[in-house]
């Protein structure tokens, strides 16, 4: 049995200091600093990645939109805003927007929170931009080297330099593309269908009467090329598959005749989830929904946030040291090693969070502290039944067997029913009250692991030593 609890202490407080570790990493990286000065190999760093921090606690934008769905058949509008929604999200995370909530609210509103942003008509400009959806054929060879050369001629040189350099502007453009004249505003929609031979999916579009002519001229002088496909300068798919859109993708099918009649197939696709993708983004580029100016807007200022940050925190070290001291006080020993346990959870829950890269917003740091709650609970619980079994004349190993199993199932059904509810207002709440549901649930889950796995460790590595002898050490006050 003390072998038991030897592994079970060791992985406790091996989880601990890692998430410690994990959490603040500047401590622990300077203490490496003066072990690598004295070895002959280098021990690697931890990663110092920071915390998320929400819109409330590092400031930023919050924007109102109604879109206009006049055009719109009622029943694709709930598409067509799940697609804005998408379209957007990539925009504003192409500026390096930290952490974007971008939701849908009710038929026609949509809510853009923008993070670490601090001038409102800069986000009203990026976000009101139209998508542009272009087309590109390839550039002749003797073209693709001169931009190629004129590239090189920026190595190593200043910008003032490169500024200076004659055709300057030439070794900005796309070496292997150039635009043409048929963009997203000919493409009446994409749609999905499947090859009647291969069964794979496949992509149809169709152009308007302007389109189609150009189309047909464009197609024609690239049989056997590939045509590029841009939504907002970046490629329309993920074509590299590390789910990023970025400059590293490139989608460019072939033509493989002259397409007449503004229809056009696109295949060699991989799957049909690929398909959709690009259908989506295809007809965002092609039928945006205009949002006009926001209906409410609201900048929130990072003074205001830290001020709030810093008033939380103190308000939560507070009353976790008010627990802490009515725990030891009235539980003794019991109560103290449930306030060590409580501190190893918090340490663990703020791993969870910092590596999952949940958000911080100050709902969600109220659903860290309302599970350090939750998780002092589960212990008075327990304590209250060991009392119970105590005082019917149990030795002590058994009534902490006994307190724990009696102690279970309430503890079981008051955290399931609160996760319930968590789970409901994550699904159906905004952007706030989904931080705090999120921060709850896995407060609550992680409180479990603390009350049943770590305090009945402590408890049971105490009772096998000599402090088992002071039976006034295990008994409450009451």
């Amino acid at each position: 049995m003390k072998k038991n609890h030897g592994w079970s202490l060791l992985f406790i407080f091996a989880l601990t200091a890692v998430s410690a570790a994990f959490c603040f990493p500047g401590a622990v990286n300077r203490g490496i600093d003066s072990i690598n000065s004295k070895l002959p190999f280098q021990i690697p760093y931890i990663a110092d990645k920071p915390f998320n921090l929400g819109l409330d606690v590092k400031g930023g934008v919050r924007l109102e939109y109604q879109a206009d769905l006049s055009q719109i058949e009622e029943g694709q509008r709930a598409e067509v805003m799940e697609g804005v929604k998408d379209l957007i999200d990539r925009r504003v995370n192409s500026y390096g927007v930290a952490e974007p909530q971008i939701q849908v609210a009710g038929e026609n509103r949509l809510i853009v929170e923008l993070p670490g942003i601090e001038s409102v008509q800069q986000a009203i400009e990026w976000i009101g931009q139209t998508p542009w959806l272009e087309f590109s054929e390839s550039r002749p060879e003797e073209e693709t080297q001169k931009i190629i050369d004129k590239i090189k001629e920026f190595e190593g040189k200043s910008n003032e330099e490169i500024l200076q350099i004659p055709d300057f502007a030439l070794g900005l453009q796309n070496p292997y593309f150039m635009p043409t004249e048929l963009s997203g505003k000919y493409l009446k929609k994409a749609s999905l269908n499947f090859d009647q031979n291969t069964g794979r999916p496949i992509v149809e579009l169709e152009f308007d009467q302007e389109g189609a002519t150009i189309f047909e001229q464009i197609t024609e002088r690239n049989v056997g090329k590939p045509m590029a496909i841009y939504l907002d300068g970046l490629s329309i798919i993920d074509t590299t598959g590390d789910g990023e859109i970025d400059a590293g993708d490139l989608y460019a099918p072939n033509v493989i005749e002259k397409i007449s009649g503004g229809k056009a197939v696109i295949t060699g696709l991989t799957g049909t989830q690929e398909a959709k993708t690009l259908i989506k983004r295809l007809n965002e580029g092609a039928l945006p929904v205009p949002l006009g100016e926001p209906v409410s807007q609201q900048k929130i200022g990072p003074t205001l946030g830290a001020v709030s940050l810093e008033q939380t925190v103190i308000a939560g070290l507070i009353g976790f040291l008010m627990v802490a001291v009515f725990m030891i006080v009235y539980y003794r020993l019991p109560g103290l090693l449930a306030a060590l346990a409580l501190t190893l959870y918090g340490t663990v829950l703020l791993a969870v969070f910092k590596l999952m890269g949940a958000t911080m917003s100050l709902a969600g740091i109220g659903g860290f502290i309302l599970s350090l709650g939750m998780a002092v609970d589960a212990n008075v619980l327990i304590f209250s039944r060991m009392k119970e079994e105590l005082n019917s004349g149990k030795d002590l190993a058994s009534s902490i067997k006994e307190g724990f199993s009696r102690a279970w199932p309430a503890i079981r059904d008051g955290n399931f029913t609160t996760i319930a509810v968590a789970l409901i207002l994550f699904f159906l709440g905004t952007s706030f009250v989904k931080g705090f549901a999120a921060t709850l649930i896995w407060g609550i889950i992680l409180s479990m692991y603390s009350a049943i796995i770590v305090t009945r460790t402590f408890l049971r590595v105490a009772a096998d030593t000599k402090l088992k002898k002071f039976a006034w050490l295990w008994k409450p006050l009451a």
